[in-house]
């Protein structure tokens, strides 16, 4: 955990209340070439984040994804989505389809989120997965949003086998880590995420993993309207 206390004093992060405003962007990652292997690659994507009346799309919650949700209750929305996926071990990019529901609350002034999340490649032979992620602000003044967060990921055994070559299914990996954005105007902000993966014992199995854990690490910039 020392990593993410030392992260959370260093970087700014993403703060998990939903303010309205939308953000645009992109961002230069450096990340493993997939979770468990030892070469590292880097890549470009997206910084967005729009909710409308119930259309969103978004990156704010780990993955490219868009929908429609709907709110049922006080802070309290469920939606379905598309997700873009990152392919098993040969990199080739996936769609999947999903459902997901969503609480967010306040402990006094400190924004909370729970993100339930269901995912099923549309490619049927790499599988389903499961994601359990809370967020919880930590600062929000100065023009810095910041935040930490936690996921824990469960897979289908169709989706070990296909990245991982291995009968297993259950508990696949857990995130740590910290996303954000600081102020350079009232207009464009410097984004950054930071996050650790761990794989579970299940795929630490497989012959394709050659490290458990892996760092992601993210920089760019991005407009608000």
């Amino acid at each position: 955990m020392r990593w993410l206390l030392a992260a959370v004093l260093a970087l700014p992060a993403l703060a998990a209340a939903k303010d309205d405003y939308t953000l645009i962007g992109a961002a230069v990652r450096t990340r493993p070439e997939f979770d468990g292997s030892a070469d590292r690659t880097i890549d470009v994507h997206p910084v967005l984040r729009y909710y409308g009346e119930h259309w969103f799309a978004r990156t704010t919650q780990g993955l490219l994804e868009g929908g429609a949700r709907w709110n049922v209750r006080k802070a309290f929305d469920v939606g379905a989505q598309v997700n873009y996926e990152q392919g098993p071990r040969d990199g080739s990019p996936d769609a999947s389809l999903g459902l997901h529901a969503e609480l967010d609350r306040m402990a006094g002034r400190v924004p909370l989120n729970g993100l339930v999340r269901v995912r099923q490649h549309l490619d049927t032979d790499r599988g389903a997965a499961l994601d359990l992620r809370a967020s919880v602000g930590v600062f929000g003044s100065y023009g810095i949003l910041a935040a930490v967060f936690a996921q824990a990921t469960f897979a289908s055994e169709k989706h070990f086998q296909s990245y991982y070559g291995v009968n297993e299914s259950g508990y696949l990996m857990r995130i740590l880590g910290i996303q954000g954005a600081y102020d350079l105007t009232p207009r464009w902000s410097l984004t950054s995420n930071l996050e650790h993966h761990h794989l579970g014992d299940n795929a630490a199995r497989s012959p394709f993993v050659a490290q458990r854990g892996g760092v992601y690490f993210s920089a760019g910039a991005s407009y608000r309207f």
